[in-house]
């Protein structure tokens, strides 16, 4: 039997989308209304569930599984930010988010945001 995550707390809402906002990416608010695909070392808003037409519905809160860069986060709280390449990394610059679990072979982290 496997623990699942997945639903707990998901709260999503609407956002414009520049170019380059893809469905699982971690993405940033950079203007009012607006996501962008989030830069190495800034902080996330969010993670891209759907992308359409300009717009993309951006997952605030609740569990998400994300591919990291660079030493996988332990499990606990760790301060986490954007790596680029739609991929997140440990950087102390980030912020507090509860990793729950860690996929070294595939390199992903599930995270509760």
């Amino acid at each position: 039997m496997e623990v699942s995550f997945g639903g707990y707390g998901e709260k999503t809402a609407t956002f414009e989308a520049t170019d380059g906002v893809t469905a699982r990416m971690p993405v940033q608010v950079t203007q009012n209304g607006l996501v962008s695909p989030c830069e190495a070392g800034k902080n996330f808003c969010g993670v891209a569930v759907n992308v359409r037409e300009g717009f993309a519905a951006i997952q605030l809160a609740g569990y998400v599984r994300l591919p990291y860069s660079g030493t996988a986060p332990a499990v606990g709280y760790q301060t986490l930010a954007g790596a680029g390449s739609g991929k997140i990394k440990s950087d102390a610059a980030g912020r507090s988010l509860l990793v729950v679990d860690v996929d070294t072979a595939n390199a992903l982290c599930g995270v509760i945001l």
